[in-house]
């Protein structure tokens, strides 16, 4: 993994999307951290978007539609749940630097939301980076069964549909695991990026 820190202001829009053409990503110690530093892991996450795996119980929740699935309608409010605390998450690596950096991205077309809503309350979503057929997947969060999950079956859906070629999920966890998410070295990881760079850009 990397490690050089960088003061907010050292980073723009444009140098966070070059960092991501060329495998690195920003993170924060913690929420209250003005600083963030750069991450290129060794080892990387991914979900095959061809082996995209959905169980018979989420398969049977999703068809009884539970909630209204919107894309780009509330970016800024997904980044801030993202960042909240929670039961399963007391701590956060979302800063406010990271969070006006992703506002600023979605303002120019290259970060992305998927939301679950209740009526008029947001109780689920993920966001994250697009460039060229590349996906970087950033964070999720739920405040219902299933909530997260089922938008990122609608994301993999969409993903699919508009020509995607790689889903980065940056590390893997046992949740994501259950979906298909696998660890690649980085080199491996890299050849995979550089044709998602090198192709035509896809329109999320």
């Amino acid at each position: 993994m990397a490690g050089r820190r960088s003061r907010d202001r050292s980073i723009t829009p444009e140098l966070l999307l070059r960092a991501y053409s060329i495998g690195m990503f920003p993170m924060s110690e913690s929420a209250d951290d003005p600083e963030l530093f750069w991450v290129e892991p060794d080892i990387r996450g991914i979900i095959p978007l061809d082996d995209f795996h959905v169980s018979k119980s989420l398969q049977k929740a999703i068809r009884k539609a539970p909630f209204d699935i919107r894309f780009d309608t509330a970016f800024d409010q997904v980044v801030a749940k993202c960042a909240e605390a929670a039961d399963d998450r007391p701590s956060t690596w979302i800063n406010q630097t990271i969070r006006d950096l992703y506002s600023a991205l979605h303002r120019l077309g290259h970060a992305h939301s998927v939301e679950a809503w209740e009526g008029d309350e947001l109780v689920g979503g993920l966001y994250g980076v697009t460039l060229g057929s590349a996906y970087f997947g950033e964070s999720m969060f739920s405040r219902r069964t299933n909530a997260s999950k089922i938008c990122l079956v609608h994301l993999v859906e969409r993903l699919r549909e508009r020509g995607f070629t790689l889903l980065d999920t940056q590390f893997t966890t046992e949740h994501l695991k259950t979906f298909g998410a696998v660890d690649i070295p980085k080199a491996e990881y890299g050849v995979l990026l550089d044709r998602a760079m090198e192709g035509d850009t896809v329109r999320f």
